[in-house]
């Protein structure tokens, strides 16, 4: 059996770079995608030529046509197909400003990063793997057809916790949900199946900037798991998605936020 290759976005740090390195332990070749030169995450990104696992990096803009193209057509020259997309490449707005003072500029730029480039790129990599043939595997001792490949998305409870400072992300993230539900509907006659996993208050670059803001609500026990969420909690979760272990499941999603989503009084 052709051994698997997974698409990670936004694979140089944080989220996204836990993510590529727990599915390169899984046994997945990765191809790592990222705005920056590979010189530049150089340090990072030899973890997995000292661990062994099969890298090829892309650096691309996912917001540009001719980058998703080209993210698509590396991985099959390098890796011969693709099995798993990780859509985690995403951005905050520049500055938080009240919903009444927010620039058209801001919320075109979240949402093409966020919303739009993640249907175009999740489009391009279901059809390729459509065209790609179809293997057998054994599952609870049956020989059964496994799944042609498998599509994670990277939300946020933002997708449906008001932040009225950053609407423009909000929003992103909603229709990120959506894109979710939607592929999953199409993609399901294909076998291919698509999840969403929704962190909270992770530890990354994009919260550093916020940390006392985060701290303070987690002092005050806003979220019933008191403490901030690591990056590989949510990498934990995409490979339990990336597994064989989900064949029943498609077009939902699998909060990780230390319970922040449960309604309290």
């Amino acid at each position: 059996m052709q051994k698997r290759t997974a698409i990670v976005t936004g694979a140089s740090r944080g989220i996204g770079y836990e993510i590529a390195k727990q599915l390169g332990q899984d046994g997945y070749n990765i191809v790592a995608v990222a705005t920056g030169s590979y010189e530049h995450h150089k340090d990072r990104l030899d973890w997995f030529s000292r661990n062994g696992i099969p890298l090829h990096y892309v650096q691309a803009h996912i917001e540009n046509r001719n980058d998703r193209e080209r993210i698509v057509s590396e991985t099959v020259s390098v890796f011969g197909a693709v099995h798993a997309l990780i859509n985690n490449a995403g951005v905050a707005p520049l500055e938080r400003t009240d919903l009444l003072e927010m620039g058209e500029e801001s919320y075109d730029r979240v949402q093409n990063i966020n919303t739009k480039a993640v249907m175009f790129l999740t489009q391009a990599v279901a059809k390729q793997m459509i065209a790609q043939p179809f293997e057998q595997a054994a599952y609870r001792e049956k020989t059964q057809t496994t799944k042609k490949g498998v599509i994670v998305n990277i939300s946020s409870c933002s997708a449906e916790v008001s932040s009225v400072t950053r609407g423009e992300y909000c929003v992103s993230k909603a229709g990120m949900s959506m894109l979710t539900k939607l592929y999953a509907d199409r993609l399901a006659k294909e076998r291919i199946l698509v999840h969403e996993v929704r962190p909270g208050v992770i530890a990354t670059d994009m919260t550093a900037a916020v940390q006392e803001k985060y701290d303070t609500l987690i002092a005050r026990n806003t979220f019933p798991i008191p403490r901030w969420g690591m990056p590989e909690e949510v990498a934990a979760v995409v490979s339990a998605f990336c597994s064989d272990k989900f064949t029943y499941t498609t077009g939902d999603y699998v909060n990780v936020d230390g319970g922040f989503h449960i309604l309290r009084l």
